[in-house]
């Protein structure tokens, strides 16, 4: 009965996204004349439907910790990826506009993508390698100087709950060839939303943000050890019974 609850609970929120998202993408077009930080608030509606619309069908909820670490300047966030949930839920959340790293081709999705593209978010051909990162640099510290903020998920893709992705350094080599101070972010997302599962189960999502972390001093490589290192820490604060095995062994 439980799984069969989870079930119409998780198609029905599906079908209020499909559909919901079909409605709102054409109209986000109208958006394009208007200033950016209008059109930005305008599209992140589809943001704010949706993580309410997971709350009061699936039972998503959340809280956050640390969102007074956000500083009133530029900065780099670099979030733990676990699910769809919080590239729905940053976009809407945080005090500035957030630009998103990510996949050219996902700018070709009906719809979705379409929206995406009046973001003013930084699409990379990732074929193209060390040309990929140079528009990224180039791209990033535009947006950085507009005041928008650079987002990126170190580890690259959606990691399962309880496990740890590679840290890329994408984003601190960002932050080091601009000056740029970072944002650690540690979320327990899939705990609800897992990765690559129709279903979505109740419960509270934590959001937890640290302190900005400057590049000052730091390579590449030892800015994303200290961001790592937060990361993984935090995790195990606002998931202790995920990582109790960690405890078994010691």
């Amino acid at each position: 009965m439980l799984k069969l609850t989870l079930f119409i609970r998780s198609f029905l929120f599906l079908s209020i996204m499909i559909i919901v998202t079909v409605i709102w993408a054409p109209i986000c077009i109208l958006f394009a004349p208007l200033p950016y930080n209008q059109r930005y608030y305008a599209t992140a509606r589809w943001n704010v439907f949706m993580i309410w619309a997971a709350k009061v069908i699936c039972g998503i909820r959340y809280q956050t910790k640390g969102f007074e670490n956000f500083p009133d300047g530029p900065v780099i966030v670099l979030s733990k990826h676990q699910s769809a949930w919080e590239t729905i839920f940053l976009l809407m959340a945080t005090p500035r506009p957030l630009v998103f790293v990510f996949k050219k081709s996902i700018t070709y999705i009906p719809f979705f993508g379409w929206a995406i593209a009046l973001m003013r978010m930084i699409p990379i051909d990732r074929s193209k390698g060390k040309d990929a990162f140079a528009q990224v640099v180039v791209q990033g510290r535009i947006r950085l100087a507009d005041g928008q903020w650079v987002i990126m998920f170190p580890e690259g893709t959606r990691i399962p709950v309880g496990q740890k992705g590679h840290y890329k350094g994408g984003g601190t080599r960002l932050a080091v060839e601009t000056n740029t101070p970072v944002i650690p972010i540690a979320l327990n997302s899939g705990e609800c939303w897992p990765k690559n599962s129709f279903l979505k189960r109740p419960g509270l999502v934590t959001v937890s943000v640290g302190k900005p972390i400057s590049p000052e001093g730091l390579t590449a490589p030892e800015l994303m050890q200290k961001v790592e290192d937060w990361i993984e820490a935090e995790m195990r604060v606002i998931s202790p019974q995920v990582y109790q095995h960690e405890q078994t062994k010691k």
